[in-house]
């Protein structure tokens, strides 16, 4: 036991987030060949430029800045513009009249979810999440108290709902979906989200403490094939959103995201008063006034999807051609391919001696997989062909 270290966090500490190993291998790799030589798939940091009105914003509040208090302190909900105009945009989203009331601005989508786990976690209470989930799930449950509990999903990595069901337990508090999944790239329709409001209406009808469906969304404007992400507030009263900038206008240096509760939830300006204290109390005070003041301007505009769509097709191919079986993602940049051979770590070891960057799917709570981004150039892309083929070949001998 480390004296220095709360007990928790130093094992959090000893199973640092494979995600991190890999950008530091990756760092190192990159000192030894050249970082023109490395092909790095492992960290999910969007390349695609901001829509190019962004810098046309940026330039109009720098030229605030004489303005007293122009980046000072702002409310904790965030700035009440900023509030008002995306409650607009989500009350469309949503299919859900909703009011500035029922937004607050967060320090990322991370922000949200923490700061909403301190206002509703105990010790002791269960999250519930879909495997493979993302990686810091489990801590920002575990800073409170709260267990994380996985359930596997179907081999195309959708929603079983039956042994969701089943691991609903008297100490479950949240359900926590994220769609499109981040490492997977799978996408829920509106039955499935329907049958899994069903089993938390059937589990809420006599419980004191309410189960909470809570959907983690920073990649819903990354879809395609003509996917639709569906609205989530109709399917349950306690439902709640979370949503980021840091993808759909690659933003995610600035930290701007948001939280927004059904308005049918009785009580729900108590919850948000409650989560706006622990946004503040956590530390986070406020999302970054500039940030707020960028995305407000930027909100009816997105990334240009079809590069990434251009690049999703050439990740295709080069696994394809390497023989590595992998479901196509309808949403996000990710693949979460089979790891030939069975073994996520040996793989992703032998990848990286071709000097290819990828993440063990141990990592994201399901083994046998690993995790390649394709937020890259495609000549990248491109250029990791031979590699995988060459780890492929290594692996079966």
């Amino acid at each position: 036991m480390n004296p220095l270290l709360n007990p928790a966090v130093a094992a959090q500490l000893s199973n640092a987030s494979w995600i991190r190993k890999m950008f530091e291998a990756g760092r190192e790799l990159a000192r030894r060949v050249g970082p023109e030589n490395v092909c790095d798939f492992s960290l999910g940091n969007p390349d695609v430029p901001p829509p190019p009105r962004a810098a046309d914003v940026l330039r109009g509040i720098a030229g605030d800045l004489p303005r007293p208090m122009s980046v000072g302190y702002c409310p904790n909900a965030g700035l009440p513009s900023f509030r008002a105009a995306l409650a607009q945009k989500l009350s469309v989203e949503q299919q859900t009249e909703v009011t500035a009331d029922h937004v607050i601005a967060t320090c990322g989508a991370a922000g949200a979810i923490t700061a909403f786990f301190r206002a509703v976690l105990e010790p002791g209470d269960e999250v519930i999440v879909p495997a493979p989930y993302f990686v810091e799930y489990g801590a920002y449950a575990g800073h409170f108290g709260g267990k994380l509990v996985p359930v596997a999903t179907k081999p195309d990595f959708q929603l079983d709902l039956g042994a969701m069901d089943a691991a609903i337990t008297p100490n479950t508090r949240v359900v926590l979906i994220n769609t499109p999944n981040n490492p997977t790239g799978a996408c829920y329709t509106q039955a499935t989200l329907d049958a899994l409001a069903a089993v938390l209406k059937k589990h809420n009808a006599n419980r004191p403490r309410p189960i909470y469906l809570v959907s983690d969304e920073p990649y819903r404007a990354l879809v395609y094939d003509g996917f639709k992400a569906p609205p989530i507030l109709p399917l349950s009263p306690y439902a709640i959103v979370i949503g980021s900038f840091s993808k759909s206008l690659s933003l995610a240096g600035e930290r701007v995201g948001y939280l927004l509760a059904n308005p049918a939830l009785d009580g729900v300006a108590q919850l948000l008063a409650a989560v706006t204290m622990t946004t503040r109390t956590l530390g986070f005070v406020n999302a970054p006034v500039i940030g707020q003041r960028l995305a407000e301007q930027l909100l009816d505009e997105q990334v240009d999807t079809a590069i990434y769509a251009r690049r999703r097709a050439a990740m295709a191919r080069v696994l394809e051609d390497a023989g590595i079986a992998f479901a196509m993602p309808q949403g996000a940049f990710y693949f979460f391919p089979v790891a030939p051979g069975g073994d996520d770590l040996a793989f992703v070891n032998i990848l990286l001696e071709n000097n290819i960057l990828a993440v063990p799917g141990s990592g994201f709570g399901k083994p046998g997989h690993f995790r390649l981004t394709f937020c890259v150039n495609e000549d990248t892309i491109l250029r990791s062909a031979e590699g995988f083929k060459k780890a492929v070949v290594e692996i079966k001998a």
